[in-house]
């Protein structure tokens, strides 16, 4: 990867470790504040009101080139690692943007991962560069209504005919299916009850986004209503044996190269809209008065901040390991889902206690920082709870029997 951080290389010496951000990762920060400043407030806040995708704000980072920041150079991308996608987005949440701005990019940065790892050469030339260049959008189906978290119990279906294969079943909370054009899509191929172990069965296929066979249902939600949710119901619909990716059956094994990204991308969003809610809450109690003083002087208003500003940045540690070990090659699945934890739990407080610091004026739409609560909850929330998180850290780093 071109860019390493600071906090996974030791010092000459090997005494010290460096935590510091190289002059690169901190000029794709800055690249990416600028891009966001052209979208402000007022813009979020009309997509919070209005809804509809923000297609001028993906275009401007896709013409920007950062749609491919994690994609190899040979396909149109810029080859960077998981730490410096994770560094781009929570700088888009940062500005303001929050989780409206963050996931109307967010598929697109981490998704393809295993087509990248997995598919041929031939797939690779045929559906990296479209994404890059923001021709296509993709949407991520694994989720169904009677599965939820357990993947392994899928029951959308994908039969073999000649040199196609014929889908057919529902998938639930699947983003940006709205506007997607392409669709990376987890199937059963052979029944849960004729496979040898569990993870069997399953296959990955990236395809068209074929809406006369495919029924997509928009979700009415709390927040981020900028980015769709949606529920699809999947009619037949013909896919090429070659937008399978990879071997038929091992499409668990290759779904899980992008589950660790994700969860370190997640982490770094909610560490950026709970910065987000920091500066607006300390910029609001440095000029609010009440009994003739800033509210910002009295410590009851001081400490909830400072504690939210420290839990904030103890996760973004944890994140920037996460994404180091995973870009050097090293397990991670432990220090990625303790990121996700510990940034959505410290998030949802920042906004809260943002929303609190505001009084009766943090209820108003019209200081933003009440969106900002509404989609902190899907960084607890999503891709996984937090329920599930506490149960893997306990078997997996403490070594307590599985519980799930």
């Amino acid at each position: 990867m071109t860019g390493t951080t600071g906090q996974s290389a030791a010092a000459s010496s090997g005494n010290a470790v460096d935590f510091a951000l190289t002059a690169e990762q901190e000029a794709i920060r800055d690249a990416a504040g600028k891009i966001c400043a052209r979208f402000d407030d007022g813009y979020w806040l009309a997509k919070d009101h209005d809804g509809g995708f923000p297609q001028d704000f993906h275009r401007a980072f896709a013409d920007a080139g950062w749609l491919g920041v994690c994609i190899p150079q040979a396909y149109g991308g810029s080859g960077l690692g998981v730490t410096e996608a994770a560094l781009l987005m929570q700088a888009v949440a940062e500005s303001g943007a929050g989780m409206s701005g963050a996931s109307a990019l967010h598929m697109n940065i981490f998704g393809l991962n295993p087509v990248v790892v997995f598919g041929s050469e031939q797939q690779k030339q045929r559906m990296l560069p479209p994404l890059v260049a923001g021709r296509d959008k993709a949407c991520f189906a694994v989720t169904e209504p009677d599965a939820g978290l357990d993947t392994l119990k899928l029951k959308t279906k994908a039969v073999l005919d000649g040199e196609h294969y014929v889908l057919t079943g529902q998938k639930l909370w699947i983003s940006t299916a709205q506007v997607a054009s392409k669709m990376l899509i987890l199937v059963r191929t052979t029944p849960l009850d004729q496979v040898a172990r569990r993870t069997d069965g399953l296959s990955l296929f990236y395809t068209d986004l074929d809406r006369r066979h495919v029924d997509v249902r928009e979700i009415p939600k709390m927040g981020r209503s900028a980015v769709d949710s949606n529920e699809l119901f999947i009619d037949a619909l013909p896919v090429p044996v070659a937008d399978r990716i990879g071997e038929e059956g091992r499409g668990f094994e290759y779904i899980l190269h992008g589950m660790n990204p994700e969860r370190i991308l997640i982490a770094a969003e909610g560490i950026g809209l709970g910065r987000a809610a920091l500066r607006k809450a300390a910029a609001y109690a440095k000029r609010r008065i009440v009994f003739d003083r800033p509210i910002g002087e009295n410590q009851a208003i001081q400490h909830p901040l400072a504690a939210c500003w420290m839990a904030l940045e103890a996760a973004n540690l944890m994140m920037l390991k996460a994404a180091s070990l995973y870009d050097a090659g090293k397990p991670c699945g432990v220090e990625a889902n303790a990121a996700k934890y510990l940034a959505g739990e410290a998030c949802f407080k920042a906004c809260e206690t943002a929303v609190m610091t505001h009084g009766g004026m943090g209820y108003a739409k019209e200081f933003h920082v009440e969106r900002y609560l509404r989609e902190s909850l899907i960084v607890r929330i999503a891709p996984i709870t937090p329920h599930l998180i506490l149960s893997f850290i306990a078997e997996r780093a403490l070594g307590l029997p599985k519980s799930y």
